[in-house]
């Protein structure tokens, strides 16, 4: 039997906000008193670091990152650092990965890499995977520097998933000057609005919101 997801939109939510929703959401998930839910907002600027964070990775003080208005959390999710803005559109879906017989978190990686792919080719954006590394990069040229327009980094709790991916829609990309994103040296981090540029459409966060949403719906429901 198929299972249910539920996919709410909350728009922007400051991120210890989100994640004491995500909290609630995990244990009613695992509880079976709610379903499995997709949650797609934005958040404030604010710099998170995974369980593999290496410090080194911040390029700036903790007092220039609060002077610029960046938030700094220290997090239970897979994977370094990297930076959220308003005009990235962050997914964190709740699932039951072993009701769903979905229980290998590298295959549950690759899942989210290729259903935002599927979502970026509807954009006219060609997003790819890069071996050995998590996340999307976009298709470039031999000798290109590697762009990378999506990050990934994922907890497991009892095998249910919780934390996710952020896409880059449209979203000033100066945040990630201060730190080496997902401690990728040699990428350089990109979003659908520069790829596409003067041919993004002005509804490009919308309309990036409602393919992901499709992608995932039809994945998962």
């Amino acid at each position: 039997m198929a299972r249910e997801l539920a996919i709410e939109w909350l728009g922007e939510v400051p991120y210890a906000e989100a994640l004491e929703l995500q909290r609630k959401r995990l244990e009613a998930v695992r509880s079976g008193a709610a379903p499995d839910t997709l949650l797609l907002l934005e958040h404030p600027p604010v710099v998170t670091l995974g369980r593999r964070a290496d410090p080194a990775n911040l390029l700036v003080s903790p007092e220039e990152f609060a002077a610029r208005g960046i938030e700094l959390h220290t997090i239970s999710r897979g994977g370094d650092v990297t930076f959220h803005a308003p005009g990235q559109l962050v997914g964190y879906p709740i699932l039951d990965l072993a009701a769903r017989d979905e229980a290998d978190v590298g295959a549950f990686l690759r899942t989210l890499e290729m259903l935002l792919i599927e979502a970026l080719a509807a954009l006219g954006v060609g997003g790819c995977q890069r071996p050995g590394t998590t996340g999307v990069f976009v298709e470039t040229a031999p000798g290109e520097r590697p762009r990378k327009i999506a990050s990934i980094g994922v907890g497991i709790r009892g095998w249910v998933s919780h934390h996710g991916f952020a896409l880059n829609v449209d979203l000033d990309l100066e945040g990630f000057d201060a730190i080496v994103a997902c401690g990728l040296r040699d990428v350089e981090m990109t979003s659908a609005a520069r790829e596409l540029s003067g041919a993004a459409p002005a509804d490009l966060f919308e309309r990036a919101r409602r393919e992901v949403a499709t992608a995932c719906a039809r994945r998962w429901s």
